[in-house]
C-alpha cells in the first residue's frame, strides 16, 4: 500500500487586532433619559389622581399621548447610551 504524502500545516497566526476604542456616550444623555421618563410618569400619575382636572384640562385624553410621548422620547434616548 502506497504512503500519503504527509503535508505541512502552515504555523497558526492570529486575526490582527481591532484598537479597542470605547465610544462613550455624551454626558448628557444619561439625566435626559432619566427626565423624560420621571416627566412622562409624573404626567401620567397626576392625570389619574387628579381624574384630568389639570390646569390643562382643555387636552383631556391628550395628556396620556403627551406622558407616553416623553416615555416613548425617554427610550429613544436611550438607545445613545453607551
Amino acid at each position: 500500500m502506497p504512503r500519503s504524502k504527509v503535508r505541512t500545516k502552515a504555523a497558526y497566526t492570529p486575526p490582527p487586532t481591532r484598537s479597542a476604542k470605547k465610544r462613550v456616550s455624551p454626558p448628557w444623555v444619561a439625566p435626559l433619559m432619566l427626565g423624560c421618563f420621571l416627566i412622562g410618569i409624573v404626567w401620567l400619575v397626576l392625570f389619574y389622581v387628579t381624574g384630568g382636572s389639570l390646569p390643562l384640562k382643555s387636552l383631556t385624553n391628550w395628556n396620556l399621548l403627551i406622558g407616553f410621548g416623553f416615555i416613548i422620547a425617554g427610550f429613544g434616548i436611550s438607545t445613545q447610551w453607551r
